[in-house]
């Protein structure tokens, strides 16, 4: 008898150590993130913009603005194809990635420092790589600005993550550019000039502070881990109680029989 009243009494207390685990902070990870940058000027565009991406589970959701840049091509407003460049070194290039000495930084000189398209920012339809040099899907004239909500690719929420992201805007004005630049061809689509498929905009993204845990940052001893050691040491005082309640009824009982 004296041993079931032990372990009825050993219960409740036992139940307190789990609740204030089971109490303790969810620990959930939910993939939210935000991801922000200033879009520079490069190759002497005069352009400026900003970028921000928020992304939820594997959808990304894009605001941009831009504006200084070419306004028009051929008569019509300039096309700006614009990319997320990933899986480099997550800068913009400066002026010694001019390598053949034409006073432009080609997209295929820059590759080292920004690297190849993750993803497409276009306008409608796909948002892959091969959108890349689609000019009907680009942003048109020299100020505009894009929203876009689109299924993001894993290649680029992990160069998000990596701190490696970069975007870049294309399309400069010809008439800004040396001689030789504006006689040579596209690098990467040889019909169009070079002028057009240049990086005129540049910026990396980094993680921007709303990716920061409620609370403000810890301090101290650098561990991120503080709310599962309190909910440890709160299971722990839990079983002390327990085993202490449990030598005291012991005693009690001990004390009568």
């Amino acid at each position: 008898m004296k041993k079931k009243k032990t372990a009825l009494l050993l219960v409740p207390a036992l139940a307190l150590g789990v609740a204030v685990l089971t109490s303790g902070p969810a620990f959930a990870a939910t993939g939210d993130a935000s991801y922000q940058g200033t879009l520079d000027s490069i190759n002497g565009s005069k352009g400026s913009g900003t970028f921000s991406i928020k992304v939820s589970g594997d959808q990304a959701t894009v605001t941009e603005t831009v504006s200084g840049l070419a306004e028009t091509f051929s008569g019509n407003p300039y096309p700006h194809v614009q990319h997320i460049h990933i899986g480099a070194k997550g800068v913009c290039p400066t002026p010694a990635a001019d390598t053949n000495g034409d006073g432009v930084i080609s997209t295929t000189e820059g590759l080292p420092s920004y690297g190849a398209i993750g993803t497409t920012l276009s306008t409608s339809g796909d948002t892959s790589p091969a959108a890349g040099t689609d000019l009907k899907v680009a942003g048109m004239g020299g100020s505009f600005t894009y929203n876009r909500t689109f299924t993001l690719d894993a290649a680029t929420a992990a160069s998000l993550k990596a701190g490696t992201a970069v975007v870049v805007v294309h399309g400069l004005d010809p008439t800004t550019l040396t001689k030789a630049a504006q006689d040579a061809k596209s690098d990467l689509v040889p019909s169009l000039p070079l002028a057009a498929t240049s990086p005129a905009l540049c910026g990396s993204l980094k993680a921007s502070q709303a990716n920061m845990p409620k609370g403000g940052v810890q301090t101290g001893g650098g561990s991120t881990s503080s709310g599962a050691d309190t909910g440890l040491l709160a299971l722990g005082a839990g079983f002390l109680v327990a085993a202490g309640g449990a030598v005291i009824v012991r005693r009690r009982l001990a004390a009568r029989g």
